[in-house]
């Protein structure tokens, strides 16, 4: 039986293996790795299955080495000798073609890759990389076969994302290309374990990424939006402001998991694409603790969509908010309205961040409110809001709200679920 071997002398692999009755050696230029010697086995086992079929040819296998046709004649006794067919130190011409096996084009092997994993990839998930593959993969790269890809075809494909169009008429981000890029780096690598090749991938690096400079609202802005956005949004607008969930966590609450007894908001499930959907990751998923503005706000709330809807903010059908409708006809005609900057709706996330950590809350606890799995990225995000380390557990923001909220709030009633053609 042949074996893959080392020569010692070079670090290089070659192929040791019996035909007829001779002991034969081919040498490669192959590093010693273990995807060389995946490549390489595949290739040894073809020799040894051809050989014993009576279809192994030789000379059509080894081009160019000194092995003679198959014929009946024995082979020559360097063979026989174990001395090798081509000297040790010349590439052989069968590494590239018998070692890397006919594969299928990025196309298809991306169809049977997304359907092998779609039982383990969440749908927004699935949706967002079919969205990739048709849009930038597929057009540049979806009739090569995958093993014919090269770090060239990559790094090409790379400066021509860079030319495309983004949002707003600027050219695509670093952050966009290195989606993408991700989304290449991971099927290619699929594609390199089954069919026995390197990944063109390997050791391309993202591109640097400048850093994001949150844009949060002053306690001041707050209540100034607070006061002017209509009285059927003032209770959403609270909620987003003052616990920081995220867009798809506030679409998607509902009245089971919020504990007035216990005064927390369970964030359990989040809307994403039109669905009810786990939430983003595992520490996402999270118990906050209600602030007195948000436990009121919720109460009145409750009274206005407590019995149309299971969602706590709903349309007047008792679907969940739309959040194009939401950005759309509500958040930037009331930015615009009030002249602040425009920015979008997340920065109220950013906002009860930078509200928990300016009044003292220990970062950890800001963390897990946040559902983040550290304090990694809020120290990252947040620095220069972190005053001091002092240990509080949510009564530092009580007590700053407290002075700056008054407990006779919009009076109970008149909130309302949110409008179909909602205004400022």
């Amino acid at each position: 039986m042949g074996s893959v071997r080392t020569l010692a002398s070079r670090g290089t692999l070659f192929l040791d293996f019996r035909y007829r009755g001779q002991r034969c050696r081919e040498y490669t230029a192959l590093a010693d790795t273990p995807t060389h010697r995946k490549r390489l086995q595949k290739v040894l086992d073809k020799i040894e299955a051809d050989i014993v079929s009576g279809t192994f040819d030789y000379q059509a296998t080894f081009p160019g080495s000194r092995a003679p046709s198959d014929s009946a004649d024995p082979l020559p006794s360097s063979a026989g000798q174990g001395t090798g067919h081509r000297a040790p130190g010349a590439p052989s011409q069968m590494a590239l073609a018998p070692a890397t096996p006919p594969t299928p084009t990025f196309r298809d092997f991306t169809t049977t890759w997304v359907a092998d994993h779609r039982i383990e990839w969440r749908r927004s998930h699935i949706a967002v990389l079919e969205s990739t593959l048709s849009v930038h993969l597929l057009p540049a790269l979806g009739d090569r076969p995958v093993g014919a890809i090269t770090k060239s075809d990559v790094l090409i494909f790379r400066t021509q994302l860079a030319e495309k169009p983004g949002r707003a008429g600027s050219r695509l981000s670093n952050k966009r290309i290195n989606n993408v890029l991700g989304v290449l780096r991971r099927a290619m690598a699929d594609a390199a374990d089954r069919y026995g090749f390197t990944s063109p991938c390997t050791n391309i690096k993202p591109l640097k990424i400048r850093k994001t400079d949150v844009q949060p609202f002053s306690l001041d802005e707050v209540q100034r939006l607070l006061a002017t956005v209509r009285a059927d949004w003032r209770d959403y607008f609270t909620l987003r402001f003052l616990t920081g969930v995220r867009t798809g966590e506030a679409h998607g609450l509902k009245w089971k998991y919020v504990d007035f007894e216990r005064r927390l908001i369970l964030i359990r499930e989040t809307f994403v694409l039109g669905e009810d959907e786990y939430t983003k990751t595992d520490s996402s998923q999270r118990d906050i603790q209600m602030s007195q503005p948000v436990f009121e706000a919720l109460r009145r709330q409750h009274e206005a969509t407590g019995k149309l809807s299971d969602y706590v903010f709903c349309t007047r059908d008792g679907n969940p908010i739309d959040n194009k409708n939401f950005s759309d006809r509500v958040w930037y005609p009331l930015l615009r309205h009030l002249g602040l900057a425009p920015r979008r709706p997340y920065q109220m996330r950013h906002t009860a961040a930078t509200l928990w950590l300016a009044s003292g809350e220990a970062p950890e606890w800001v963390a897990r409110q946040l559902g983040h799995a550290s304090t990694q990225m809020l120290f990252q995000v947040y620095s220069r809001y972190v005053p001091n380390m002092t240990r509080q557990d949510g009564s530092a923001i009580d007590r700053l709200l407290a002075t700056r909220f008054a407990t006779t709030n919009t009076p109970a009633g008149t909130a309302s679920a949110a409008q179909e053609e909602p205004r400022p």
